[in-house]
């Protein structure tokens, strides 16, 4: 008697449930839409002009570039002993199979070519050290064709920075950018003199920061942290300008990785704050005014990590000691601290901590944060001159 009574009303239920949904579809009808797709027979038309706001669209950034841009060719005059010369070989180093190398290390002793940037309105021109090292004679040309002699008025070779000065006024010209701000896959403008192309602007994108590619491995206390780029740059480019998509000047082209001697995805650039240093340098000072810590140093790795019995995860600059009288041991800084930050910048490869110490002038204090014991600390470090260093470890 319960089991037929509960059959009932699980039926009754469910025929009342059907009339109440069949009530509401009818009381509220659903509402439908009918799409047509039509062919399009004709071709798309755009309105107006592209929109130059658009981030993708580089013309203001290469007009206000290529203004700056110069072609630079250099010779000698004077009768010299070409045994004097530093020649420049760009594929004699070969770790990949291929090379690494200058865009323009000429093939000829007597002449080369590349391009420069224009700082200043009064004609301070920034380039490669490698554009016109041995030469004595230089011919600048600017973008609307004019051609000025320019004086060198002093090379880097450590940081393959150099500087010209032609005698002209109001000219236009790009301002540095700061380059610590620059990020890997932001856009970038190489804009240059390839190939005797006259103002060639290509396009690409930061591959990577603070590379060193031991291009420089001949010359004392050289600095490279280079900006990675994939922007097209062939003979001719060196010393022509790296710009942010506002044509801020963020870098100097410097060199390629090549195995035919082209172009082949791999360019590298001077960082705008390592250029901007040495060019103020050899204007106000005819030289580099470098800052040292005073201290020996290495890369911490997984290897480091486990032959120091440190966490193998930790990276930083390993301190493995420091010179007689440095002022880093002065100011706190102890063999076997792994130094990590540098003003609150991250310092994990000894190229970023080049550049972050050839910003700095002698007699600058830097607050280096250390990692202790597994502590970290933060140490006030005063910045020696490469003339105190050197006479320092000649003592020690």
């Amino acid at each position: 008697m319960k089991k037929t009574q509960i059959l009932f009303t699980v039926g009754l239920t469910s025929l009342v449930l059907s009339v109440i949904f069949i009530l509401i579809t009818i009381i509220s009808p659903k509402k439908t839409e009918t799409i047509i797709i039509k062919e399009q027979n004709t071709p798309v038309e755009f309105s107006g002009p592209v929109n130059t706001n658009n981030y993708f669209d580089f013309s203001s950034a290469s007009e206000k570039a290529t203004k700056a841009v110069v072609h630079i060719k250099s010779s000698l005059e004077k009768t010299k002993n070409e045994s004097n010369r530093i020649e420049f070989n760009p594929f004699d180093f070969d770790p990949f199979g291929g090379g690494w190398g200058f865009f323009d290390a000429p093939s000829k002793p007597s002449s080369g070519m590349g391009s420069g940037v224009i700082i200043s309105e009064d004609g301070y021109i920034i380039t490669n050290s490698h554009v016109v090292q041995g030469f004595d004679k230089f011919e600048v040309t600017l973008n609307d064709s004019r051609l000025f002699d320019a004086e060198l008025v002093g090379k880097d070779p450590s940081t393959d920075i150099a500087v010209l000065k032609i005698k002209e006024k109001n000219l236009n010209y790009l301002n540095f950018s700061n380059s610590d701000l620059v990020k890997v896959g932001q856009w970038v403008l190489a804009v240059g003199n390839p190939l005797d192309l006259k103002s060639t602007v290509t396009s690409g994108i930061i591959s990577a920061k603070a590379r060193n590619i031991n291009i420089l491995r001949g010359e004392k206390f050289s600095v490279e942290s280079f900006l990675q780029t994939d922007a097209a740059v062939n003979q001719g480019n060196s010393g022509g300008a790296l710009v942010d998509i506002f044509g801020n000047l963020i870098g100097i082209n410097t060199a390629i990785a090549s195995r035919s001697g082209g172009y082949e995805g791999y360019s590298f650039a001077v960082p705008s704050n390592i250029a901007n240093k040495v060019c103020s340098d050899l204007i106000e000072y005819g030289a580099v005014q470098r800052a040292l810590l005073g201290v020996f140093i290495q890369e911490l790795n997984p290897d480091l990590c486990k032959k120091f019995d440190l966490d193998k995860d930790i990276r930083g600059i390993y301190i493995s000691g420091y010179t007689s009288n440095s002022t880093a041991e002065k100011n706190g800084i102890k063999e076997g601290d792994v130094m990590q930050k540098i003003d609150g910048s991250i310092i994990n490869t000894i190229p970023q901590l080049q550049e972050k110490l050839l910003q700095k002038n002698p007699g600058d204090y830097i607050n280096v944060e250390v990692l202790r014991k597994g502590k970290s600390k933060t140490l006030k470090v005063k910045l020696m001159s490469l003339e105190e260093a050197s006479e320092i470890m000649q003592k020690s």
